[in-house]
């Protein structure tokens, strides 16, 4: 498996949003959550999504956009129910987290639904502390972490 640095728009990068797409339906119900973001914000150099791929297979995933001068947000965070449990979550957090660390960040921050336990234990267990909610969705929990010269 290796890592690929794409823009949104990428036939790889399609195959984690349809799977994100249908797993925030069955979750959530009907809505565009994974569409909030214009896919600009994902492109160098305040941005980037980053897939996981196993030959032609998007693994697992996500992607990096300025929130700040200091801070980028992690969004479209997923993984494919095929190869969950295998630790490819957060594999994809650390990578991220370098990048960001590349771009000259200092904090990383994103939010999770309440239908997402898994999310909702992940990011704790890798350093994140929760802070208040601060995008548009009403239930959503914010995390953030600072990150080091590691």
């Amino acid at each position: 498996m290796e890592f690929a640095r794409v823009r949104l728009l990428d036939p790889r990068a399609e195959q984690l949003l349809s799977g994100l797409r249908h797993e925030y339906e069955v979750r959530y119900g009907p809505g565009d959550a994974a569409d909030d973001v214009p896919a600009a914000e994902f492109d160098p150099p305040l941005g980037t999504f980053l897939v996981l791929m196993d030959g032609d297979v998007t693994v697992a995933g996500g992607g990096i956009r300025r929130f700040d001068d200091e801070t980028c947000e992690i969004k479209r965070m997923w993984t494919h129910p095929d190869y969950r449990r295998q630790g490819h979550a957060k594999a994809v957090l650390a990578e991220l987290e370098s990048i960001a660390r590349e771009m000259g960040y200092r904090r990383v921050r994103l939010e999770t639904g309440d239908a997402q336990p898994e999310a909702l234990a992940l990011y704790p267990s890798f350093g994140f502390v929760e802070i208040d909610n601060y995008g548009h969705y009403a239930t959503a929990t914010g995390f953030e972490r600072t990150l080091t010269d590691a």
